[in-house]
């Protein structure tokens, strides 16, 4: 997954303005105890954090 297919995910499945703050704001104990923005800055794959968001914000599996 390229980073501009997870924004765009993030962008559909929140509001781009929420998507933001959580990308920006919220620690997932999945990605390391980092934000989405820390762990894709330290090269964790797009894919892996979209999961991480996914599993902590009960996304839907028809939308994953």
């Amino acid at each position: 997954m390229r980073h501009t297919v997870f924004r765009r995910k993030m962008a559909e499945e929140f509001g781009r303005i929420r998507a933001e703050m959580l990308a920006r704001d919220h620690v997932f104990s999945a990605l390391g105890g980092r934000t989405v923005d820390d762990a894709l800055e330290a090269g964790v794959d797009p894919r892996e954090a979209w999961r991480a968001v996914c599993e902590a914000f009960d996304v839907p599996p028809e939308r994953r």
